[in-house]
């Protein structure tokens, strides 16, 4: 088992001043290491619009290396701007991985479009930045990873990697749509596919994590990496209904694999949960595992997936 030592929470959203799309939500959280600073990436909202509906957009903010605890910077404006009229990002960018390829930094986000019969749908897309991951621009109007007839809804929740000089892109992808009190709820599973240029990929088509506390077991987040001989995987999974509170809501799992297609869920390893109490209290979800000078973290949400922020948790002892 694996033993993360929480270290708290980083980053609050209500404590921004002066921008008015940045108000709550920090999720998903992010990395791209720099030589003073840690860039955190993650997804935020404005106030609901007068019907309750929600818009999100991607920012970042900049931690201090020596320091991750102080605040230097927090991004003015939006990474990426939002669709245009009927496009499958025009209500929102969510969430957002980024990797460095030579001057580029790519980011692969989830793009949501609203939708009659349910609340949204998903696809990904992918962008580009060349002044070190402040801004970017998208590679089309379109996704580059969208619907299919073995994944007809809600791609999203991408996680780039690159191993051997292959691009891989973990993600979810919908497997049904439950009604719960007249409530529609998504149901998605772990996905993954690889491409040799980033932009066209070869998708697996298969549920890659095995379902453990319900059949329709709700997963996401899967961040994936290499170390000591496998690849591990920190993802997160909650109930497919009723999940907005301690019960039934996000917890964090584990799994590993020699080849990255077949791999064994333990989440007795996982080796953090829920607190007794205050903002991580209730659940926590999407783990993003990242290395800082010798060190092991994982940033992370909390409460009402990331409503009040992220935050840091650090390994303590080694990978088994």
């Amino acid at each position: 088992m694996f033993k993360w030592r929480k270290l708290g929470r980083v980053f609050t959203p209500q404590e921004v001043q002066g921008r008015s799309w940045l108000k709550e939500f920090a999720q998903a959280p992010a990395t791209l290491i720099f030589e003073r600073f840690v860039r955190v990436y993650f997804s935020c909202r404005p106030p609901a619009d007068e019907n309750g509906q929600y818009v999100s957009y991607c920012a970042y903010v900049d931690l201090d290396r020596a320091d991750p605890f102080r605040i230097l910077e927090v991004s003015a404006r939006p990474i990426l701007e939002l669709g245009g009229l009927g496009e499958f990002d025009e209500f929102g960018t969510y969430p957002v991985s980024v990797a460095r390829d030579g001057d580029e930094v790519r980011a692969y986000y989830g793009g949501w479009t609203r939708c009659e019969s349910v609340p949204f749908n998903v696809a990904i897309g992918y962008a580009t930045s060349r002044d070190g991951g402040r801004t970017f621009v998208k590679h089309g109007r379109g996704p580059v990873l969208s619907y299919s007839p073995e994944e007809p809804f809600v791609l999203s929740g991408p996680k780039i990697r690159r191993f051997a000089g292959t691009w891989y892109l973990w993600y979810i992808a919908g497997r049904k749509w439950k009604l719960v009190e007249g409530r529609a709820e998504p149901v998605y599973k772990i996905r993954m596919a690889s491409s040799e240029d980033g932009i066209h990929w070869r998708k697996v088509n298969r549920d890659l994590i095995e379902s453990r506390v319900e059949q329709d077991e709700a997963q996401a987040s899967p961040d994936v990496f290499y170390r000591d001989g496998k690849y591990h995987m920190f993802f997160c999974y909650r109930y497919s209904s009723h999940y907005r509170g301690r019960e039934n809501g996000y917890r964090v799992g584990y799994a590993s694999s020699e080849d990255m297609l077949h791999w064994a869920r333990d989440d007795s390893k996982a080796g953090i949960d829920v607190s007794e109490e205050g903002w991580d209290s209730e659940m926590i979800s999407y783990p993003h595992v990242f290395e800082l000078d010798g060190d092991t973290y994982l940033a992370y949400l909390g409460n009402q997936v990331g409503r009040y922020g992220f935050g840091l948790a650090r390994l303590e002892g080694g990978l088994a």
